[in-house]
């Protein structure tokens, strides 16, 4: 497979179905109960910032952002990122969470957040959050809170509740 062979569009609703295949097989039935997850039920994630890759028009991965205050930070939670096992290691999620924050910038976002695995973020842009510094909605691991900070004094002001906001 090559490169030019992948396509990443802007999701809409019809990727749902096939969006809800690919996290089910990456994370299983246990995503309902993480703590990220419990966020992204107060409410809709933002389409205009969530994308997919199709290869040869079969969706092979996606990527969502769900719009939340984070202490005194109007951001982003991103999430879930998901890859078909078919595609794994071709940079696929890499490049998807790359669009994803470059939206988020154009948008207006203060920060992107996430809850994941630092070696694989960290390259990515992301740093930690300091420790337990956000109150999430659910028990979470606070070495793997990251952040994209874009907006001014984010560090400081990643104190406090994250919650989904329209």
């Amino acid at each position: 497979m090559h490169k030019h062979d992948l396509v990443y569009l802007t999701e809409d609703a019809s990727h749902d179905a096939v969006v809800e295949l690919i996290n089910e097989e990456a994370f299983g039935p246990g995503r309902f109960v993480r703590a990220a997850a419990r966020i992204r039920e107060q409410g809709p994630h933002d389409r205009s910032l969530s994308f997919i890759c199709a290869d040869d028009g079969e969706t092979v991965a996606s990527v969502r952002m769900t719009a939340v205050m984070a202490g005194g930070v109007r951001g982003h939670l991103l999430g879930p990122l998901a890859v078909r096992p078919s595609h794994k290691s071709r940079g696929i999620g890499r490049e998807l969470v790359r669009i994803a924050v470059e939206a988020a910038r154009r948008k207006g976002s203060e920060a992107v957040i996430l809850v994941g695995d630092p070696p694989y973020y960290e390259p990515l842009g992301f740093e930690k959050v300091a420790y337990n510094a956000l109150e999430f909605p659910g028990p979470v691991d606070p070495r793997r809170v990251l952040v994209v900070p874009i907006g001014d004094d984010v560090h400081a002001r990643l104190k406090g509740p994250i919650g989904w906001t329209e």
